[in-house]
């Protein structure tokens, strides 16, 4: 029985999503502009990941950079609408994850 082909751009999504980090860095950012600091705080991942993801996501238009004119100057992260379009998704994991994922600890 022959397997149905993989829809090359549902593969490049999934691609996308499932890179280390990924998926976590655009829900921390789904409330809102943050600095790199703060991203990086709040979700423990390395400096060097985390600039790599950030430049990842801004070549895919998923994430903007801004740089805020101020001194020091100020970098602030937020979600593009092609980022803030995938909302519904990782809310939907986020629900599935709260019925069906147990933790160690539980």
């Amino acid at each position: 029985m022959k397997q149905p082909a993989i829809c090359p751009k549902f593969e490049k999504a999934i691609s996308l999503l499932s890179q280390r980090w990924t998926a976590l860095v655009i829900y921390q950012l789904l409330s809102g502009s943050q600095r790199f600091s703060e991203i990086q705080s709040a979700i423990g991942i390395s400096g060097k990941v985390l600039s790599e993801r950030l430049k990842e996501l801004e070549q895919q238009e998923v994430v903007k950079r801004e740089v805020i004119p101020e001194t020091p100057v100020v970098i602030e992260y937020s979600l593009t609408e092609k980022g803030k379009s995938m909302e519904p998704i990782l809310r939907t994991i986020e629900n599935w994850s709260q019925q069906w994922v147990k933790l160690e600890s539980e």
